[in-house]
């Protein structure tokens, strides 16, 4: 081959795959262009590799020609790219409907939910306090959730306008009525059954009630149980673990009050109360005009519950303390009503 039919060659290659680019419909299609002229055996590539034939003085002449032919088609197919790529975008840009709803960037981080950071607080401090974790499900039958924890059967709790009871799925049958569980008890029945105590556990969770909703109730709660079982366990010890625990908790001495109060599974009982924080006891909506407000209930486990477990009352005793943990956030947060825990509101969830 002359340097004069090189040059030609050069020309025609620029000419044809100058064409291709600038025809090309599809990304694809300039991609197979762009390989029939730039690939390992393009068409150029194999005429650039004659240039290893031709004398010295023509190579000095013909190369460089034939590196800025490369870099001119290398050009040309980069921007019939970027320009397909842009028109595939605005393609399916156009083809979705825009969703104004959205926010813009840059987009807002994410936030945890007020009641993971609260259960996060209690379960670690009563954590460090000694107390291990224990879990349980949300269906459970009524031994469980009625029997084992001294609830007679003719007790109101048992009613349908108290409890939601469950049907069972298709095919199946269950031994005793299933519900949703009224609150995280029936776990201390689970992990007591078959150990030996000392037991000390808590369990928080989501219970289950038939209550209408208003600032301070609502059918869904979050409700944090703890449990302790030993020898020689009295009410002192069971005031002086949630004193500690609300101090901790609040960072400052609290001011709560014991009321007695029944509960089928610890006697005595008492109704753990917390002095209002929007009114300064003087009476609202919260509190019920009473200027305290119920955080929990609490006492010395019943002989029976522990009976049901097999563990001796007359060796051990234990106390029990079931906290409601949207009403502890509603205090430690400053959050007047219930409802804004499941109101998605970003207002109220954005702080924290």
């Amino acid at each position: 081959m002359t340097p004069q039919i090189w040059q030609e060659k050069c020309a025609e290659i620029r000419a044809r795959h100058g064409a291709a680019a600038a025809s090309a419909a599809t990304l694809a299609d300039l991609e197979k262009a762009e390989t029939d002229c730039l690939g390992r055996k393009g068409e150029l590539t194999e005429l650039l590799k004659t240039l290893k034939d031709f004398p010295l003085e023509d190579k000095k002449r013909l190369g460089p020609a034939g590196n800025a032919l490369k870099e001119e088609l290398a050009g040309l197919f980069a921007g019939r790219r970027d320009s397909l790529s842009r028109a595939e975008l605005d393609a399916r840009l156009s083809s979705v409907a825009e969703d104004l709803s959205l926010p813009p960037y840059p987009f807002p981080k994410g936030h945890r939910h007020p009641l993971t950071v609260i259960t996060d607080s209690m379960t670690g401090i009563l954590m460090r306090m000694g107390f291990a974790w224990a879990d349980g499900p949300y269906i459970e039958n009524e031994h469980h959730n009625f029997d084992a924890l001294n609830v007679a059967q003719h007790h109101p709790a048992r009613d349908m306008h108290d409890t939601f009871y469950v049907k069972p799925a298709d095919g199946h049958e269950a031994d005793e009525r299933l519900l949703l569980r009224t609150h995280t008890s029936s776990v201390q029945i689970r992990y007591m059954r078959g150990r030996k105590p000392p037991v000390r556990i808590i369990s928080p969770g989501r219970a289950f009630r038939s209550d209408r909703i208003d600032a301070s109730h609502s059918p869904v709660f979050h409700q944090l149980e703890g449990l302790c079982v030993d020898e020689g366990v009295s009410l002192a010890d069971l005031k002086t673990t949630l004193m500690q625990f609300y101090t901790a908790l609040f960072r400052q001495k609290v001011d709560i009050r014991f009321r007695p109060s029944y509960f089928p599974f610890v006697e005595p009982g008492v109704e753990v109360d917390f002095s209002c924080v929007f009114c300064k006891g003087k009476g609202c909506s919260v509190c019920k005009r009473s200027g305290w407000v119920e955080v929990g209930g609490a006492g010395v486990v019943h002989p029976n519950v522990l009976k049901a477990v097999g563990i001796d009352p007359e060796k051990y005793g234990g106390y029990a303390f079931g906290l409601g943990i949207e009403r502890t956030a509603m205090l430690l947060y400053g959050i007047n009503d219930i409802r804004a825990f499941y109101e998605n509101d970003l207002r109220v969830l954005s702080q924290f």
